[in-house]
């Protein structure tokens, strides 16, 4: 994160040169309702699909616009993207897509998906309309047909939840929010210490919870996704055991990632053993309900359980 890599802080009242104004601080003080109000009239309560959390996305982010925007984003990344020409892995990331696509029951979207060739990068996106990206370096850890639905799923469920419009719109409170608390501390209203240290107090407590309430849901939706579409949820434990890159009894103990030291409550997703205890927690209700595991007879779109995904 950017507040832990050592850049320092501003420190005392003199450090931010502040020359006080009973007039600008009068201004604020007139200004502050009229913002609250015209922010309010942008946003709009709706409810998240699938789980019913309450959302605040502003009207300008309607899903039409979301959609216009994920082409938009889309097409950007494939005309600098290296594209893989890996006719078999191309096949298998398009069959495992068309099933979470069926899944997802979005006939709007005009479903895409495209296999950049960066071995380095472990990623995988899903942006509104149906565009969705994996690059290659993801595929040491998914291993199987499985471990990639549990991907695709995730990010899939990403985009149906609108966590992207949701990050946009509290983004734009979030710059209000600061807008008027360095206000305040300019006009010498509110003592700059105080107010940085609410500015950095909110974005630990409110904003990144946010964001990790945001990667549960999509853990969550994404085990409904992947095993309507005939996944074993529970494989789903293992794609993100691999991830940890730590054994199993060690993840969160003696064995951490790069990043995984930093705590929980200042991290933007969950902690590896917080998202794998959850999913197992999840994993028997969901399969109870949704998962309908092809028959062993059926030839057709297989759920192969070793493929070119594994390597060495």
């Amino acid at each position: 994160m950017k507040w832990l890599d050592g850049s320092p802080r501003l420190g005392s009242a003199t450090d931010l040169r502040i020359s006080p104004s009973p007039n600008s601080w009068g201004l604020a003080m007139t200004m502050w309702p009229i913002l609250v109000c015209l922010l309010l009239g942008l946003l709009g309560c709706v409810k998240a699909p699938g789980t019913a959390r309450d959302q605040l996305i502003f009207s300008y982010y309607s899903e039409e616009k979301e959609r216009e925007m994920g082409v938009t984003a889309f097409r950007e990344v494939l005309k600098h993207a290296r594209l893989s020409t890996d006719p078999e892995l191309n096949d298998m990331v398009n069959r495992v897509g068309r099933r979470i696509a069926k899944a997802a029951n979005k006939p709007e979207y005009h479903w895409e998906f495209a296999v950049i060739q960066e071995d380095e990068t472990v990623n995988a996106f899903a942006l509104p309309g149906g565009k969705v990206a994996i690059f290659t370096g993801i595929l040491k850890h998914t291993k199987t047909e499985a471990g990639l639905a549990t991907v695709m799923a995730h990010e899939v469920a990403h985009v149906l939840q609108r966590h992207g419009a949701e990050r946009m719109s509290r983004g734009i409170l979030e710059m209000g929010a600061q807008v008027i608390a360095l206000a305040g501390a300019a006009t010498g209203g509110v003592d700059p210490q105080v107010a940085l240290g609410a500015m950095s107090a909110y974005g630990v407590g409110v904003a990144l919870p946010h964001n990790r309430v945001q990667e549960s849901e999509a853990d969550f939706v994404g085990l409904r996704l992947m095993a309507k579409a005939g996944y074993d949820p529970g494989e789903a434990v293992g794609f993100w055991e691999r991830m940890s890159g730590c054994p199993r009894q060690m993840i969160g103990k003696f064995c951490f990632r790069s990043n995984a030291a930093i705590p929980e409550f200042l991290s933007t997703h969950p902690s590896d053993a917080t998202r794998i205890k959850q999913i197992e927690d999840w994993v028997p209700g969901v399969r109870r309900r949704f998962y309908h595991p092809p028959k062993a007879s059926s030839t057709a779109d297989p759920v192969r359980k070793q493929s070119l995904l594994s390597t060495p």
